[in-house]
């Protein structure tokens, strides 16, 4: 990797790669509260497009000419759309170029109240030490997005999950990990990761970790590299005086299945590259075990539902 250091001071602070795949409304209403945020000028926005069919390219073409848009040939999954975007941006090149200071993974189906940009990014300035930050996600509902501040998955903290003893307990710090939800939400903490619906890096430190695994699809890639920075050093920061919209499941809806498939796919692999080779045969098997028992219950469930009742993976 190209040492940091030999990059040129870039003259943006921040660089927001969306990625789009037939969330054309979605998608329009998250642009539409970018460009009314206050207080950050130098930002550039890339929409990479994942292949959509319902004129989401067009939207963007004619209502957003300020976006730098990206039209994917295939649909490769979340990480590798989102790594086009953000090697767009600079990132990952071998010859030196310019990078913003911080770069953001955001989804579609977010909206942002006009100050959040500002806010985060001073945030970051005002601490070094921070690789990743993530806002408050709340649904229409008003109830908080449990995926924006967690736990890793280690095999105990996703027994007491996946087995229903962090819903029982939610308020032990040893059995509600997974979801944090021994923490008041209101108050900012280090945490283990955030969500990358708003994943706000610092460039040094995902230039030091490296792109998103695409050998995930989706879910399980923010996890991932929110392992790989910590792993590194930086702090990773739950910051909830920021609150954005997160509608949630917006793409993933359009295809429950592969979607459900992908959630259990990615919770394997996320083992199988940080747990595996530390965890006793009894650990491994049980994992494999319990991940081929809950996809069967997840699409046999998701099969018997009407489509507007399905759940998609962890929504």
């Amino acid at each position: 990797m190209l040492d940091s250091s030999k990059r040129r001071v870039s003259v943006l602070d921040l660089g927001i790669v969306i990625v789009n795949y037939n969330t054309r409304e979605d998608l329009a209403r998250c642009l539409d509260s970018i460009a009314a945020n206050k207080g950050l000028d130098r930002y550039t926005v890339v929409v990479v497009d994942n292949g959509s069919q319902d004129g989401s390219v067009e939207m963007v073409r004619e209502g957003h000419p300020w976006v730098r848009l990206l039209v994917s040939e295939r649909n490769g999954g979340y990480a590798y759309a989102n790594n086009l975007g953000l090697e767009s941006l600079g990132y990952a090149q071998r010859q030196p170029t310019a990078l913003p200071r911080y770069a953001l993974l955001l989804n579609p189906d977010t909206i942002l109240p006009p100050d959040a940009l500002q806010t985060m990014v001073a945030y970051m300035d005002a601490h070094p030490g921070v690789g990743v930050a993530g806002p408050r996600l709340v649904r229409l509902d008003g109830s908080l997005d449990r995926a924006c501040r967690r736990g890793f998955p280690t095999p105990s903290v996703s027994f007491y999950h996946l087995v229903g003893l962090a819903r029982l307990f939610p308020h032990s710090p040893r059995l509600g990990r997974y979801n944090m939800t021994y923490l008041d939400e209101h108050v900012e903490t280090e945490v283990d990761a955030v969500v990358g619906a708003f994943m706000l890096m610092r460039s040094e430190a995902l230039e030091q970790a490296g792109l998103l695994d695409e050998t995930f699809f989706m879910y399980g890639e923010d996890l991932d590299l929110c392992y790989r920075i910590k792993q590194d050093g930086w702090r990773i920061q739950y910051y909830p005086r920021v609150t954005v919209l997160h509608v949630k499941g917006a793409s993933s809806r359009k295809n429950s299945l592969r979607a459900t498939m992908a959630f259990y796919d990615a919770m394997k692999i996320f083992h199988d590259k940080h747990y595996r080779a530390e965890s006793p045969f009894v650990v491994n098997w049980a994992v494999d075990l319990g991940v081929t028992f809950l996809r069967a219950k997840a699409l046999l469930s998701n099969r018997l539902c009407p489509p507007e009742r399905r759940r998609v993976a962890s929504a």
